[in-house]
């Protein structure tokens, strides 16, 4: 197995993700949020809870521009802060229940602009790609908390 060839291979493919990735959510209807905090908000989404240094590091922002931006989606109450109980200068954060209700409604449009994606696929390349789905998380995208 060339490994140099498969990079190449990998590259193009993590290219393609952040082009449909964009498209599925390019106009997603949330005015209340910048696109810098809806990134944040769905981060938070399928990853929770999360520390301000894992979403910094996530959504290459600056550790102060992170902390900024959570405390405006807080002060919007769409997110919550934990604090540790053994470590007080430790913060988790979560969605509340009305960030929670945002991105549910935003990852709605998603899935039906994706469903539209899919429309054309047949029953056998639905699951051809489900198992696709399933190694790379597990092989390649299998990063540990």
């Amino acid at each position: 197995m060339d490994k140099s060839a498969l990079f190449n291979q990998f590259v193009t493919f993590t290219t393609a993700v952040h082009e449909i990735t964009h498209d599925l959510t390019q106009n997603v209807n949330i005015d209340t949020v910048t696109p810098v905090q809806y990134k944040i908000l769905e981060y938070i989404k399928v990853s929770q809870p999360v520390t301000p240094t894992e979403i910094s590091d996530c959504q290459h922002i600056s550790l102060p521009n992170t902390s900024r931006e959570l405390k405006k989606l807080q002060e919007k109450n769409l997110i919550e802060k934990i604090t540790d109980t053994e470590d007080r200068r430790k913060q988790s954060i979560c969605l509340s229940k009305d960030g929670e209700h945002m991105m549910n409604e935003a990852f709605a449009c998603v899935e039906v602009r994706f469903q539209q994606l899919m429309q054309n696929v047949t029953e056998e390349d639905l699951a051809e790609i489900q198992h696709a789905l399933n190694v790379l998380q597990s092989k390649v995208f299998n990063r540990q908390k």
